[in-house]
């Protein structure tokens, strides 16, 4: 229980500290189309493509890296399969949805 009360007691004290407060203000994105277009394409647009044709994509990327004619090109589609592979990830979508909350607020 005390580590529990020292710990909330801590990270209150680094919350209300002002450069903390104001590191936290110069990460927010710009509330400009290119920051509201920003984290729909880095953040959002990636997540729908892998719900929508994430299989697709990982079928097309292991097919093709059987061919694969250059290191560079072998690696592309290894990274086309990681990235689409497991499908969505509801991390990074609540995390771009959080972006666009906080742009706004």
């Amino acid at each position: 229980m005390a580590n529990k009360r020292a710990f909330n007691e801590k990270a209150r004290q680094i919350a209300q500290n002002p450069k903390v407060q104001e590191a936290f203000k110069s990460m927010k994105p710009q509330k400009s189309l290119w920051g509201i277009l920003g984290v729909i394409i880095f953040f959002i647009l990636p997540e729908i493509i892998a719900y929508i044709w994430g299989a697709e994509i990982t079928q097309y990327a292991k097919a093709a890296l059987l061919l694969a004619a250059s290191f560079a090109e072998a690696k592309s589609y290894e990274l086309l399969i990681m990235l689409f592979e497991d499908g969505m990830s509801w991390f990074n979508l609540l995390f771009g949805l959080a972006l666009l909350v906080w742009l706004f607020f």
